[in-house]
């Protein structure tokens, strides 16, 4: 098993890719502390032992890690490989049994279903899960809809994106500018801070 990364828009972040394996079967999980991972996630839990790692997010097919400012990639990046493709051979569950009963949909999935939802709010779902959110995964991110009032559409980034010094740069020039080409009652777009 080879576990590869790339790099993304985010200095700060690192994109693990292990080879011909799914992390996630469906949506994502963000962890910004090792206490958030530590009811979910063995394989953040993992990963959050390793000095300098400061986030970790899961994806269906990959796994991106932010580090702290204080270490540098060239003093962890092979640590976080060898623990990541130490966890896939293991054959170790990446979430909690509780948590894979529980949690059949993740915020972005519950987020992106369209039921119950106006036709501009339909319209903008779908054009971020088919024109965005591939694009943001690219890069070892997500991006999830929050809400849609007075013309102003509010998303949060989470992954490589989160925090990213060209994320306001995506979100106005890039997730802005298409949206309001395909939908013009969209004016402008926010980006929300995820709790």
């Amino acid at each position: 098993m080879f576990i590869r990364f790339e790099e993304t828009p985010n200095p700060s972040t690192l994109k693990f890719i292990p080879d011909d394996k799914v992390v996630l079967e469906k949506g994502s999980m963000e962890f910004k502390n090792q206490k958030q991972a530590s009811t979910k996630s063995p394989l953040a839990l993992q990963l959050f032992e390793i000095e300098g790692v400061q986030a970790v997010f899961l994806g269906h097919d990959f796994i991106t890690i932010t580090k702290s400012d204080s270490v540098e990639w060239s003093k962890i990046k092979t640590e976080i490989q060898a623990t990541i493709m130490d966890f896939f051979v293991s054959n170790k569950p990446i979430l909690f049994a509780n948590i894979l009963q529980n949690e059949k949909l993740n915020s972005s999935e519950i987020s992106n279903s369209t039921n119950g939802d106006s036709d501009i709010v339909t319209q903008i779902k779908e054009l971020i899960e088919v024109k965005v959110r591939p694009a943001v995964a690219m890069d070892g991110g997500d991006i999830i809809f929050h809400s849609f009032e007075k013309g102003i559409v509010y998303l949060t980034l989470k992954g490589s994106c989160s925090g990213c010094p060209s994320s306001t740069i995506t979100l106005k020039n890039g997730i802005e500018n298409m949206l309001k080409h395909y939908i013009p009652e969209v004016e402008a777009v926010e980006q929300m801070e995820d709790d």
